[in-house]
């Protein structure tokens, strides 16, 4: 068992489950009024376009972590790889509203398998000192995926290659990351944690070996060591499964299900998904330059990921999640007074800028500590099926955002300060559920954690 492999190629490819995450969810955006013109649709059928990949993510989310607890997160990452490639293909040859509906779905659960996967398996790789840094790579990927989405949609525009519609060329060029994880998993090593609790304690040893590259072979034993003795007491007292969900890990699935649901009640994806239907309806603007609003915001959402994988692992999770939530609250509320008191024609620009300051304040705290968060407070026995359940509370949140935002923003006369409004009340309850129901990780073995979390849980 050889891993010919740095430590940058693993947490990259390990972290490509991301991009391909962001830019299945967003390429969307640019693509659909084109399918929409092209297949003739309603505006409920393209909708349903839009959302149906949200039906994939749930499934894709809930059942994936079990299947990686059995079979490994390596393999689980190769099967996710291969749904993407299959997805993006049947998306971008659909001939028809069944059959684009079928392809998105599709992609959902693939979309959901890596959510759910990816910050898991991060986790586990990283040393506690780096843990935040290098599990934010997650959500650095989908970042980088929905701004590469953006600009497939300007580059694609218009322009009909070899006889083939520009939306469809959008759509393919999924096809190249998803390649890319293929290629990446085959040669990713299996997380030692898992091999661990396999019993493969060789191959275990010659994962950390390779991933720790500071460390000589007796501080490797003693990661090792502490590793294995969770993992036995584990195996002696239980076996892991949902009576331990919600007997002693509760406390786990309680700040997991609130930070997922609170990291898209806040509004994050009426931004990914609708930017440029706000400013056409809002403010009047047209099409292209729209799409041009939605890529620079992409382009403020991952540089401030960059900024907060660069710092995250120098402050308290807690401290940088509260920072963010008071960020939003303020922007958001400052929005929404602007354009539901003030003059709507002269709130563009202020409106952009605002969104920004939003878009800066989730991507620096709730965008990637969410990931990062939901991978490191599970017991290992529960990890996998309890960060799928964390992934599809967040579908689920993304699924009730995406479905009613413009709902909402037609019941306020296309005025983007109502539903803003009620994003800025979740910032605001978000605080009190951070101080109250949160752990701190940080510095934190995934042993040490698990401790304190299930000591927490067989305490109550």
């Amino acid at each position: 068992m050889r891993f010919p492999l740095n430590n940058t190629f693993i947490f990259l490819f390990g972290a490509l489950g991301g991009m391909l995450f962001g830019f299945d969810t967003g390429i969307i955006s640019g693509a659909s009024p084109l399918i929409e013109s092209d297949f003739q649709l309603n505006a409920a059928q393209t909708g349903f376009i839009t959302s149906s990949v949200l039906i994939g993510s749930m499934i894709g989310a809930l059942t994936i972590g079990g299947l990686s607890d059995k079979y490994g997160r390596k393999k689980l990452l190769i099967v996710s790889s291969l749904l993407f490639l299959a997805g993006s293909a049947l998306s971008a040859t659909a001939t028809g509203f069944v059959w684009m509906v079928a392809a998105r779905i599709l992609l959902g659960l693939a979309v959901g398998a890596a959510s759910a996967l990816t910050p898991a398996y991060l986790a586990e790789l990283a040393p506690k000192e780096r843990r935040g840094s290098l599990s934010t790579l997650f959500q650095l990927m989908v970042t980088l995926g929905i701004l590469l989405a953006y600009l497939s949609n300007l580059g694609f525009l218009d322009r009909d290659l070899l006889g083939w519609d520009d939306w469809r060329w959008m759509l393919a060029s999924a096809l190249i990351p998803s390649s890319l994880l293929f290629l990446g998993g085959l040669l990713l090593p299996e997380s030692p944690r898992y091999l661990v609790k396999q019993g493969d304690m060789r191959n275990a040893f010659k994962v950390l070996q390779l991933i720790r590259k500071d460390m000589d072979a007796a501080e490797v034993t003693v990661e090792l060591d502490e590793i294995e003795r969770v993992a036995s007491s584990e195996r002696a007292q239980r076996q892991g499964g949902v009576k331990e969900l919600f007997t002693t890990a509760r406390p786990a699935i309680v700040a997991a299900v609130g930070i997922m649901l609170f990291q898209q009640l806040v509004g994050i994806n009426s931004v990914i998904y609708f930017l440029p239907q706000v400013f056409i309806k809002g403010f009047g603007f047209p099409e292209d330059q729209a799409i041009w609003v939605s890529v620079g915001i992409g382009v403020v959402n991952f540089l401030s990921t960059i900024v907060a994988t660069l710092f995250m692992d120098r402050f308290n999770r807690k401290t940088v999640l509260v920072f963010g939530s008071v960020v939003m609250a303020v922007s958001l509320v400052a929005l929404a007074l602007l354009n539901l008191l003030g003059d709507v024609s002269a709130a563009a620009v202020p409106t952009m800028v605002l969104i920004a300051v939003y878009i800066l304040g989730f991507a620096v705290s709730w965008g990637p500590l969410a990931w990062v968060m939901i991978g490191e407070i599970f017991p290992l026995s529960v990890r996998g099926i309890g960060t799928s359940i964390g992934s599809a509370a967040n579908w689920i949140g993304n699924f009730v955002v995406s479905q009613f935002f413009l709902m909402l923003l037609a019941a306020f006369g296309n005025n983007v300060g109502g539903p803003f409004a009620i994003f800025a009340v979740f910032a605001v309850l978000s605080i009190p559920f951070v101080l109250r129901f949160v752990p701190e990780t940080k510095g934190k073995s995934l042993e040490q954690i698990e401790a304190e979390l299930v000591g927490r849980g067989a305490s109550k």
